[in-house]
């Protein structure tokens, strides 16, 4: 049986079982690496016309940009209630410039702001359908909910979002009435080049993740249990895409450097072809660097967020220029959570925060430049 067929085998076992073991993940990395595994073709490695590929595409450079955690509890409801569009004012700051801007909504959203059936765990949060108007307002073009509040509200809930979410207009990802909605990326083309996004959450309470996985026939998010569905949905889109983004929930609450399944799944992801891959979860922030030529941010923090105190008011954006494959740039725009907002910083401050940024990197056995062979070698 080749490295492919048993590499498959091991990650649709997932779907049965709990989450896997850091050994087993690299066992599936492995076995991807030695099959040459990139794009959507299911049992082979790279083929002739791939490795001819053209990894900087056809286009120009694209700016994206990537913010953490969002909700709206506390002063952040009061300000959605007062005026939608004018909520996450401080954001459009933070984002300018972007070509494409992401966050990830951790909060179901209801026709009237509560939930028709709340879950059994400790925190659940639950928003109105303005939340969606202050994200476009604040510039942010697509959002993902694959994270352990995005159905805070149970499956009606999340229909509910979904509905909502329908009438805004404002792409939505991670979640879906299926798995293959779930799992399907958010598509768009800038500057002549084709951008794929891949969302998924690794943190799922075990209580709740028959409820809340999506199946082939039943909605939900999608999750990093699924291997099989997350890898498939990372070569496919790599077939198609000339860069491909997966934004992941993963972590570990308040730790600063990545757990120990962390690097495991991000090496399996950029063998199936992976060109940057960014994440929340920990509501601090982790450190950033490449794997080979991907790169990697393991957390972003809060970013609209009811929090407090240090660590967990240091806060920012993400802005990461690519050409195709490569990345040209990846920039770190800093600002502290004052009232639930991410107020930008600047002067002196601006840059001790990015400095304390760059040292998270010490931690994570990621380099500070690019090196090596692309992981995955289609396109």
């Amino acid at each position: 049986m080749s490295p492919v067929r048993i590499a498959d085998r091991i990650v649709l076992g997932a779907r049965r079982g709990a989450g896997l073991p850091a050994a087993v993940l690299a066992l599936v990395a492995l076995l991807f690496a030695l099959a040459g595994c990139g794009g959507s073709s299911g049992g082979g490695g790279e083929t002739a016309a791939a490795a001819e590929r053209d990894p900087l595409g056809s286009g120009r450079a694209v700016t994206l940009a990537f913010g953490g955690d969002v909700h709206f509890e506390e002063g952040l409801k009061a300000r959605l209630a007062s005026d939608p569009k004018t909520a996450l004012e401080p954001l459009k700051e933070l984002l300018k410039g972007a070509d494409v801007a992401m966050v990830n909504l951790e909060t179901a959203v209801t026709a009237d702001g509560a939930c028709p059936v709340r879950q059994a765990k400790q925190f659940t949060f639950a928003t109105t359908p303005s939340a969606f108007t202050a994200l476009r307002a604040a510039g942010v073009t697509v959002t993902t909910m694959a994270n352990n509040h995005g159905l805070d509200c149970g499956r009606a809930g999340l229909e509910q979002t979904l509905a909502a979410d329908a009438r805004a207009g404002l792409p939505l990802i991670g979640v879906g009435a299926d798995r293959d909605a779930a799992f399907t990326p958010y598509t768009v083309e800038k500057n002549g080049q084709r951008i794929a996004i891949v969302a998924a959450s690794q943190v799922l309470d075990d209580n709740l993740k028959g409820e809340w996985m999506a199946t082939d026939d039943q909605p939900g998010m999608a999750t990093a249990r699924d291997l099989g569905g997350l890898v498939r949905a990372v070569r496919e889109a790599r077939a198609e895409a000339d860069t491909v983004v997966v934004y992941l929930h993963w972590g570990t609450e308040l730790q600063q450097c990545p757990n120990t399944q962390q690097p495991q799944l991000a090496r399996l992801l950029a063998t199936a072809g992976a060109d940057l891959l960014v994440g929340s979860h920990a509501h601090v922030l982790l450190g950033a660097g490449y794997l080979g030529r991907t790169y990697v941010a393991y957390g972003l923090g809060n970013l609209a967020f009811y929090a407090k105190e240090p660590p967990r008011t240091s806060s920012g954006v993400l802005h990461v220029t690519v050409t195709g494959r490569r990345i040209d740039r990846a920039a770190w725009r800093p600002a502290l959570i004052s009232d639930g907002a991410p107020i930008p910083l600047t002067g002196t401050d601006r840059t001790a925060a990015i400095r304390d940024w760059r040292r998270l990197r010490d931690c994570t056995g990621l380099a500070r430049q690019a090196s090596g062979d692309y992981l995955s070698t289609e396109k």
